[in-house]
């Protein structure tokens, strides 16, 4: 790439480019790259294949840097969050990451994402899209301070079974040591990281959390600790695969933020939403409690749930039925993958009730391009457990070097 069009202004490139942007454009055989909050990211590199068996059989790195990162820090800074998000924040300790979501005053979901607590008064929250005004809205009365610092944090997601045994080669001595949401320190020939034992695939994985002026220096070794381990870097179809076979939810794929919807209906409750276990009821008050009591005493009215289809074809977008005749329409999928780990054709879904129930059978209307004719199918479907792909190794203390 050449010193000119690195500096186009930023008219001519709107869109802003992470600091391992030269690394992946190297590797990119496709050009392709999708938006992220504000940064170009890579959709695919090789092929979504190659690099979905890289995480469930060795090693994927993730370009994780456009998550958008705030530092909340100050004495209240823990009243503030336990206001703010539905889990109690009480329980976290030093060095610990929690998975959380937090909502408006109706119990609708405004976005998930991971909060890590840095030291006594000082917590990171990180989103897949930017909630600056929510959250100092939210801060009016604590004393805290909330900064945006995406642009001062690089990373990397690190996943899959190899990725431990890669990190101890990369310098990162006792990583092994990490149970799950646990937070180290390390440093890599004199350059310090922050490491997490969190990801987004449901399988063993780190994140990586640098200085972006280290960002390449840290890319290269990574890639020359992993090279006989099976390293390839992923984009954003490989991510969404593997995070399809953990169960993850991806907003605006599964949800909607109740900040975006435009139409009545649309935003989602975590009680929808499969997340009552985020919630805790007996904390005291945060942002849609009251909502969420009312919620929880009448019943849900749908569920996102698990689905296990028949055949191999992947209900995309498929709306589901009580039965093969389909008058009564009853919910839809959100997102669907043939799974080559699995060997299922599995599915997230919002279900309405009760159909919602495990074991319930229910019909999926999948629409097929064979060379530019469309088929219908009507299939059936049942509501299962999830997540559909769940390995020991993903909490094993320490992994096993592979």
């Amino acid at each position: 790439m050449s010193v000119k069009e690195t500096e186009l202004p930023h008219f001519k490139q709107p869109l802003l480019r992470t600091p391992f942007h030269n690394r992946a454009r190297e590797l990119s055989q496709h050009d392709s790259f999708v938006a992220w909050a504000g940064y170009t990211t890579v959709d695919v590199f090789t092929t979504p294949e190659q690099e979905y068996f890289a995480v469930r059989n060795a090693t994927g790195v993730f370009d994780l840097t456009p998550m958008v990162k705030y530092r909340i820090k100050g004495p209240a800074a823990g009243r503030y969050l336990n206001h703010l998000v539905t889990r109690d924040v009480a329980k976290l300790k030093v060095n610990r990451v929690m998975y959380t979501v937090w909502c408006n005053d109706n119990g609708h979901i405004l976005d998930d994402g991971t909060l890590f607590r840095l030291g006594e008064d000082e917590y990171w929250l990180c989103s897949a899209e930017r909630q600056i005004d929510w959250l100092l809205d939210a801060a009016i009365g604590y004393d805290v301070t909330v900064e945006e610092v995406t642009e001062q944090v690089a990373a990397l997601a690190v996943q899959g079974p190899t990725s431990c045994w890669i990190l101890k080669q990369l310098g990162l001595a006792g990583i092994e040591q990490l149970k799950p949401f646990d937070i180290g320190r390390f440093a890599v020939e004199g350059v310090e990281v922050m490491a997490s034992r969190t990801g987004f695939t449901g399988d063993l994985g780190y994140e990586i959390w640098m200085p972006p002026d280290k960002a390449e220096f840290i890319w290269d070794r990574l890639m020359e600790a992993g090279r006989l381990r099976g390293i390839r870097a992923i984009g954003s179809q490989a991510l969404n695969a593997v995070r399809i076979e953990a169960g993850f939810l991806m907003p605006h794929y599964d949800f909607v933020s109740a900040e975006s919807t435009v139409r009545l209906g649309r935003d989602r409750s975590p009680l929808e939403l499969g997340l009552d276990w985020l919630v805790d009821f007996k904390k005291g008050h945060f942002n849609g409690r009251r909502a969420l009591v009312a919620e929880q005493a009448r019943g849900v009215a749908r569920r996102l749930v698990g689905l296990d289809v028949a055949g191999n074809k992947p209900a995309h977008s498929a709306l589901l039925y009580t039965e093969e005749s389909g008058r009564q329409e009853i919910g839809f999928v959100t997102s669907a993958l043939w799974s080559p780990t699995c060997k299922r054709n599995i599915a997230l879904a919002i279900v309405n009730a009760p159909h919602f129930a495990l074991g319930s059978k229910v019909w999926a209307e999948i629409y097929l391009n064979r060379e530019l004719v469309w088929e219908r199918r009507m299939v059936q479907a049942e509501v299962v457990e999830k997540p559909f792909f769940a390995p020991e190794r993903r909490r094993v203390t320490p992994p096993a070097d592979r």
